[in-house]
């Protein structure tokens, strides 16, 4: 049995950052565990934040892909403040995987967090929780990245593996 893993990820992506999610799902799959997404694997009859709630709650741990889906090119930060300042060529995951990353924070699942280059902002900033922020190369190196993010989600498995384990006798009592 696949131990489920709810995945926050971005619905569209370029074929580079597509490449970069099926060869981490694979790797995901090949540590039987069955990663679950809204709108991947599962698609919503309600609330889509709801659902996220809903599906999460039968996960044992959380991934979250930051992949770049928004350029901003120029803009004012914190506008009108003592703070006022510009920045260019920002990028932006989507907002999803700040919601669901709260979510699965909130259930004390086991997380694990990866973001393309130039990815900041909430659970993407360095310090804003307690885990370790993991690179995402676009494009993808099987030979170097593979072996790296291999290692990093054997890691991660083995806690999601004692919540699940530990969660089923609790529920089989």
């Amino acid at each position: 049995m696949r131990i489920p893993v709810f995945v926050s990820r971005a619905s569209v992506l370029t074929s580079d950052q597509q490449f970069a999610c099926d060869q981490i799902l694979e790797l995901v799959r090949g540590l039987e565990l069955e990663p679950l997404s809204l709108g991947q694997s599962d698609y919503p009859i309600d609330a889509p934040l709801g659902e996220v709630v809903a599906l999460a709650r039968h996960c044992a741990g959380g991934l979250i892909l930051g992949f770049s889906q928004m350029l901003i090119e120029t803009a004012t930060v914190k506008p009108e403040t003592q703070e006022t300042h510009t920045v260019a060529g920002v990028k932006q995951a989507t907002p999803w995987n700040q919601l669901e990353a709260g979510v699965l924070y909130a259930l004390g699942l086991p997380l694990l967090v990866f973001r393309e280059a130039g990815i900041e902002g909430g659970v993407f900033d360095l310090g804003s929780t307690d885990l370790y922020l993991h690179g995402l190369s676009i494009p993808w190196n099987s030979e170097r990245d593979d072996t790296r993010t291999r290692e990093v989600l054997r890691r991660w498995e083995h806690r999601v593996s004692i919540r699940f384990h530990s969660h089923t006798r609790l529920e089989e009592q």
